[in-house]
């Protein structure tokens, strides 16, 4: 159980037992009505793992009389691999073993957009097939005409699937821009209910992570036209299926650090990363942040029920970190504590916590940071591009920006 500063200290109201009692009550209470009540969906279908048996095949499969590296090889050592191999045998790799080629930090990134577009395909043949399966409930097959028409979507014409995985309710990351030669890459880290369904919407697109990739790439661009600069729509962690226990809790989050570290790490070039981390991302960013490339130099969290830590210095990271929090957002609401695994630590927009603020003054509701026009995304948008001079900070931090110096 994490302690917090004040804790049994003579000047604390924490002093008082039955004070403590009843806030550990109402933590409890408040996590088990949402247990209860924002429980929204089934995580997998039931279905076989198509991306382990690609994984079993590659650990049993070789190129030019050479056995393949381990999928889950430091990026680097799987730069060098690919970089030995002819064009031929590198492409022969990404149509034979698509769902390992496509997830390889470390691959050239067009071999990975070419075996995502193949994984693509032949995971929307496989849901074709199942919504004409009478063998499924109205439902399933529902949900198969649903998952078909996203990856249409997604093998769309120009659009850049960094990652895949089918499994599940299914994991994806797409590209905005030129990643190759990028000077800054910004990457954005969703939070709960997020999944291949969910990875865009149609009706609300700005709460959704292609449309706030798209809008903070957008926004970049207007900002500094001739900087070089990526966005990444980075969905290829498994989030909490509603706002019940699993978003209460810090293991998928956990699990998706490792994966967020090592995208980082095998990002191409040497370009300067800042994460943008929404709601249960970043609680993700936080658990991440401790052993992060140095090349991350901002982590921008909004709406964040914690970042399991009790303040900045605890986060253990050389970037500068940045909170953002609008008025009518329901996570202020959240109890920030962590007790026996349940909660995510102290607010980062407390002022004990130590982040720099920024504002959020015309943002609306817990999804709104994200919308063009808002001065949350402006606020973002100069982080990512490397231009601090024209951020706003929030009241409550009216020199959020000082000794930030425009990075290149």
């Amino acid at each position: 159980m994490t302690s917090f500063p004040g804790l049994g200290s003579p000047s604390s109201p924490w002093t008082n037992t039955a004070t403590v009692w009843r806030a550990l009550l109402a933590l409890t209470v408040v996590f088990v009505m949402l247990a209860t009540t924002g429980w929204t969906a089934v995580r997998g279908r039931g279905a076989a793992d198509p991306r382990r048996a690609a994984l079993s095949a590659w650990l049993h499969g070789s190129v030019a009389g050479r056995p393949l590296p381990s999928p889950y090889a430091d990026p680097g050592v799987l730069a060098r691999f690919f970089a030995a191999l002819s064009t031929t045998d590198r492409t022969r790799l990404a149509d034979r073993y698509p769902l390992v080629v496509g997830n390889l930090n470390g691959a050239p990134l067009s071999l990975r957009y070419r075996a995502n577009r193949t994984a693509l395909a032949q995971a929307r043949a496989v849901e074709e097939r199942r919504s004409h399966d009478s063998g499924l409930t109205p439902v399933g097959r529902n949900e198969a005409k649903r998952r078909m028409h996203r990856f249409d979507s997604l093998l769309s014409r120009g659009r850049q699937v960094l990652a895949f995985d089918p499994g599940g309710s299914g994991r994806v990351a797409e590209v905005l821009g030129d990643l190759d030669h990028a000077e800054r890459v910004s990457v954005v880290v969703p939070g709960v209910d997020t999944n291949v369904l969910t990875f865009e919407k149609s009706g609300r697109p700005y709460a959704a992570p292609v449309g706030m990739a798209d809008a903070l790439y957008t926004t970049e661009r207007s900002i500094r036209p001739a900087a070089r600069t990526a966005v990444i729509a980075w969905a290829d962690y498994t989030s909490p299926a509603g706002v019940g226990v699993d978003a209460a809790t810090g293991k998928l989050a956990a699990e998706g650090a490792l994966r967020l570290r090592a995208l980082v790490r095998g990002l191409p070039g040497s370009s300067s990363v800042s994460l943008f981390c929404h709601s249960y991302g970043s609680v993700v960013c936080g658990v991440a942040a401790r052993e992060l490339d140095p090349r991350v130099t901002d982590i921008a969290v909004a709406g964040s029920p914690g970042m399991r830590a009790r303040n900045v210095s605890e986060l253990h990271t050389s970037a500068r970190i940045w909170a953002m929090r609008d008025a009518d957002d329901w996570i202020r609401d959240v109890p920030h504590l962590e007790v026996g695994g349940l909660g995510h630590g102290a607010d980062p927009v407390s002022s004990g916590f130590g982040a720099r603020l920024l504002s959020a003054a015309d943002a609306e509701g817990h999804a709104g940071y994200f919308e063009p026009g808002t001065v949350s995304l402006a606020n973002f948008a100069r982080l990512g591009a490397g231009d601090t001079s024209g951020i706003r900070c929030s009241p409550s931090d009216t020199d959020c920006a000082v000794g930030t110096a425009p990075l290149r």
